[in-house]
């Protein structure tokens, strides 16, 4: 079982653990309760459910924590030891199953406390000298938005050599490009896929910059106003991997702005993936079929043995709500909430977790996609040539040959393409006669430019869909991405 899914190990109370651990958590609310909880507070107190995926986060926390703690002589180093060594037993059993969540213990901070403690029993008990739960919780969960970000920028970076590579191989590929869904002008299957890689980089940028406003740790904040042991912050906040300690103890805890970007960044890389999704289900449909998916990457029907259904694409698109709600949640969960933490600040979790799991599977299904599929380039290619693609390029060459100003070429193109649909034919077939009807100063150099060939092929400038131009981008995005 992957131990950052929900664990069949949680239990339904504390009985299954020995006193000392049950004790131990207890003890978290000092001696002002005489009673547990009733059991639909513990249901909507407890987010271990959920908050078990800080597990690693919250062992690293708590390790340099107690580090600091003995190098400032605040703990003794044989405690710290202790401290190091249990946390190390307490990682090895839930990696290997044998650890048991207790949702009696509330959250995932408070079990792995209460094990350390009925494992090394006094030791354990002053790991928590100079923290609350409340920067220990934003500490395990900015590091593990640190982590979900450097994944899913690998799993970006994948994406985007995938596609960099189909675009080398369809450099010269010519399809049509739309604008409205229409068919607008002839470009290349490579520039078109080269579009997707510029929108990922983007994404590749903003979750860089989220993670570089992320990495500061709040751990030493305490609960809201610091703390009065002399604690070395800056020790570990390195220890942690982060840049520095956060500059202030009340924002340091209620700040959830990381997780918001994050969900932020990942609604606009979902965006991205849902166009393409999208595209990727047209382009497989029966009035398009510019490329066919294998039966790794769609389903059948249950009833029409002839359907191969872009189940993946589909289901990529749709995750998109899920990623886009997420951010709405949070940002509902924290728009009305006065410094400093609030239980509210619990709700932050679940939809980040979720949001990136969704993340994570639609980049791998796209990536899969993208290598899988196949284009028909013939059919392409005369997709490129119908409608009319090429009016453009008339347009042009009766300005740039001619000198007519652009608008009267735009006039004189619009003449010469209803008589082509007149004639039921293609701009390149209707005879030179007919062309110096509207324009009698055209000549038969018209027809080395209104080809789909020739279209692409002109569009040599930055950014263009020449396949030279596609060749050379498309090249160096593999080396920067190699």
């Amino acid at each position: 079982m992957n131990v950052d899914a929900p664990p069949e190990n949680i239990t339904k109370s504390a009985s299954d653990h020995n006193t000392g651990e049950a004790q131990a958590a207890r003890l978290q609310w000092g001696g002002r309760f005489s009673e547990g909880p009733a059991a639909i507070m513990q249901a909507i107190n407890a987010s271990i459910g959920f908050d078990h995926r800080l597990w690693r986060e919250d062992i690293a926390g708590s390790l340099a924590h107690a580090a600091m703690l003995a190098h400032q002589g605040i703990i003794s180093q044989d405690d710290e030891t202790a401290i190091r060594n249990g946390l190390g037993e307490i990682h090895a059993a839930i990696t290997s199953q044998k650890f048991t969540f207790d949702p009696a213990l509330e959250d995932i901070h408070t079990n792995i406390e209460a094990w350390l403690v009925g494992r090394i029993g006094e030791a354990g008990r002053r790991l928590h000298t100079a923290r609350s739960r409340n920067d220990q919780v934003a500490t395990d969960f900015r590091l593990w938005v640190r982590n979900a970000i450097d994944a899913i920028d690998l799993q970006l970076r994948d994406l985007m050599r995938a596609l960099a590579d189909r675009a080398a191989e369809h450099a010269g590929t010519i399809m049509p490009g739309f604008t409205h869904l229409q068919t607008a002008q002839p470009v290349t299957f490579g520039h078109h896929l080269l579009a997707y890689v510029e929108m990922l980089a983007r994404d590749r940028s903003r979750l860089a910059d989220a993670r570089a406003r992320l990495n500061q740790c709040p751990l030493g904040s305490a609960a809201l106003a610091g703390t009065t042991f002399p604690i070395d912050r800056n020790m570990t906040a390195q220890a942690l991997g982060f840049t520095a300690p956060t500059a202030n103890s009340l924002d340091a805890v209620s700040d959830r702005d990381f997780a918001i970007e994050f969900l932020a960044a990942l609604s606009i890389m979902a965006m991205h993936l849902s166009r393409f999704a999208e595209e990727i289900i047209i382009w497989v449909s029966a009035p398009y079929r510019f490329i066919r998916l294998s039966d790794a990457y769609t389903t059948g029907s249950s009833i029409m043995p002839q359907k191969r259904n872009p189940d993946a694409a589909e289901l990529t698109r749709a995750k998109t709500g899920r990623i886009f709600g997420a951010l709405l949640a949070l940002l509902t969960v924290m728009k009305g909430l006065p410094l400093a933490y609030a239980k509210d600040m619990q709700e932050d979790k679940e939809a980040v977790f979720d949001a990136a799991d969704a993340a994570e599977l639609s980049l791998a299904a796209m990536t899969g996609m993208v290598t899988d599929m196949q284009a028909d380039e013939a059919r392409m290619r005369d997709a490129a040539g119908a409608d009319f693609a090429t009016a453009t390029d008339l347009a042009d060459y009766l300005v740039r040959d001619l000198d007519l100003p652009f608008r009267t070429a735009h006039h004189v193109t619009g003449r010469i393409v209803a008589m082509a649909e007149a004639r039921g034919t293609d701009l390149a077939s209707l005879p030179l006669a007919a062309m110096q009807e509207a324009e009698p100063r055209i000549t038969e150099a018209v027809f080395g430019v209104i080809t789909v060939e020739a279209s692409v092929a002109a569009r040599k400038a930055i950014g263009g869909t020449a396949p030279d131009n596609v060749a050379r981008a498309a090249a160096a995005w593999q080396k920067a991405l190699s």
